[in-house]
């Protein structure tokens, strides 16, 4: 394996132990933000609604205008990085990420808001590819497994702790605080970069293909934009289909057009490596069921079973404890075993905790939902860390930043299909298996409790107890239903993929340059 170490990155042979470490745990409060970040949302667009005034398109748009700037901007945020300071980029990042969430706790219109949101979604960009990217220039490649793990982590914790924060926020200060909570925390992380960081980047960068940049940013954003219309349109709408098909062609043309370039702008022959490819494989797989299996985990605890936000959180907890069991274990593994064996191991133990929560019901109690959450985090805290570490492992010092933002796009694109695709599976469960119950309703009603289960709650409000006692089951049954559909369907992708890995993943990695052929 290569050793080749790029001479700007010399304070990883420089810098003391400890400030190393320190230094990797103001990465983890980097990636922890983004992460919080990504379901406080969720939690407080109902409030949002409430004392903004923000209708449904607004409430929709509060949430794509991050998701749009994020998905188009994660490739030119790791490219520049290389470019121009990966460190550099970073304090960039962090910084439009602290002042835009300062801004948004303020604002008293939904339309500034949308405006913060898709600010905190350039600087999120940033965050997201870089605190990963810096690791391989501080860290040997005994260390790194570690480092990674540990970075990895924290992005991912922030999933679960952020319905847990929302609540507890919401409950006792004003709504404005689900985004000032970012303040506190990014300064914390700015310091700890600033002061303990080193510098990394490219020592000799090629021309910018200018072209690729532009296919890709316009491509990209295409697709998750079509992508975010189509729970509201429908798959069939022109729109969404001009977007998804039009922003395909695009990056057909970015593909054709990087292959051809001799600086191309985010270098795509990396595929050839066989580790690169399917780690990367695994990684964006993982994101389609995990994001999916998110978005609809929620409501069943929240409104199938009953609790508010707060508690859902804290219901989510033993995930986070599966993760953090899950990460450390995988390391062990990945030493004794392999990457190829732990990481498959890890996915299989993922689509088992689906399975699991595919047999829960409305009277199974949590027990069963603590046990799936628990078995899921434990499995995906063994393969996701170390596919994240196989990423690093075979990228050039010199494309780290590139290497990562490629596959954080590839794994946004795929997270939005996992919720639109997984969303459509359960909706037509839950509407097909609903609609016998329906009969009776006027219009109105009946097209209000088929459109979700929250509105089929609300809609009991407005019917005598005789008739919502039965709606309320025959909706909890039938979102159930949905629910274990798509556990299924998201263990048999997750099955598919750890089998993959198991043949086509190579034991050892190797670096990019080795010319390891797919």
């Amino acid at each position: 394996m290569s050793t080749n170490i790029q001479p700007i990155d010399s304070q990883q042979v420089t810098q003391p132990r400890a400030g190393r470490w320190w230094a990797l745990a103001a990465l983890v409060v980097s990636g922890l933000v983004i992460g919080l970040d990504s379901t406080v949302l969720i939690t407080a667009l109902p409030t949002l609604s409430a004392k903004l005034g923000a209708t449904t398109a607004d409430l929709q748009w509060i949430a794509a205008a991050y998701t749009l700037a994020l998905g188009g901007l994660l490739l030119p945020g790791g490219v520049l990085g290389d470019r121009f300071g990966r460190k550099r980029l970073l304090l960039v990042g962090l910084a439009l990420f602290g002042v835009a969430s300062i801004a948004a706790s303020q604002v008293t219109t939904a339309g500034s808001l949308i405006a913060m949101r898709a600010l905190m979604g350039v600087g999120a960009a940033l965050i997201l590819p870089l605190s990963l990217s810096i690791l391989p220039s501080m860290f040997s490649e005994e260390e790194r497994p570690r480092a990674v793990t540990a970075a990895a982590a924290g992005a991912f914790l922030g999933l679960p702790l952020g319905p847990l924060l929302a609540g507890w926020l919401l409950t006792h200060y004003a709504w404005g605080s689900v985004f000032l909570i970012n303040a506190p925390v990014v300064v914390l992380a700015l310091l700890g970069v600033w002061f303990l960081v080193p510098e990394s980047k490219d020592p000799h960068p090629r021309a910018f293909d200018w072209v690729g940049m532009i296919l890709a940013v316009v491509g990209v954003t295409a697709v998750v934009y079509g992508v975010i219309e189509q729970p509201i349109h429908g798959w069939t709408d022109g729109t969404v289909l001009a977007a998804v098909f039009g922003g395909a062609a695009v990056l057909v043309a970015f593909v054709a057009w990087d292959l051809r370039h001799p600086s191309p702008f985010v270098d795509l022959r990396n595929f050839r490596n066989r580790s690169f490819t399917w780690a990367t494989m695994a990684f964006v797989i993982t994101g389609f069921a995990l994001f999916g299996v998110m978005f609809i985990l929620t409501p069943y605890i929240q409104i199938v079973l009953g609790n508010d936000a707060q508690a859902t959180g804290v219901k989510l907890i033993p995930l986070i404890g599966g993760v953090l069991v899950g990460a450390v274990g995988g390391n062990v593994l990945a030493t004794r075993l392999g990457v190829r064996l732990s990481v498959g191991a890890g996915l299989l133990v993922t689509a088992a905790g689906l399975v699991a929560f595919s047999r829960v019901g409305g009277d199974t109690g949590y027990g069963l939902v603590g046990i799936s959450l628990a078995v899921s985090g434990f499995g995906l805290g063994i393969a996701l860390p170390t596919t994240l570490d196989i990423i690093l492992g075979t990228l050039p010092p010199e494309q780290t930043g590139a290497g990562s933002a490629l596959t954080r796009a590839l794994q946004q694109i795929a997270a939005s299909f996992g919720v639109a695709i997984l969303g459509s599976i359960l909706s037509n469960v839950y509407q097909n298996n609903l609609a016998s119950h329906l009969a009776g309703l006027p219009a109105g009603l009946r097209e209000a409790a088929q459109g979700s289960i929250a509105a089929a709650h609300a809609v009991v409000a407005h019917l005598p107890a005789a008739a919502g006692g039965p709606l309320i089951r025959a909706a909890n049954k039938a979102y159930i239903d949905g629910l274990s559909t798509v556990m299924l369907v998201s263990a048999a992708l997750v099955i598919v993929a750890a089998i993959l890995i198991a043949i086509f993943l190579p034991s050892r990695t190797a670096k990019i340059e080795a010319g390891d052929l797919v």
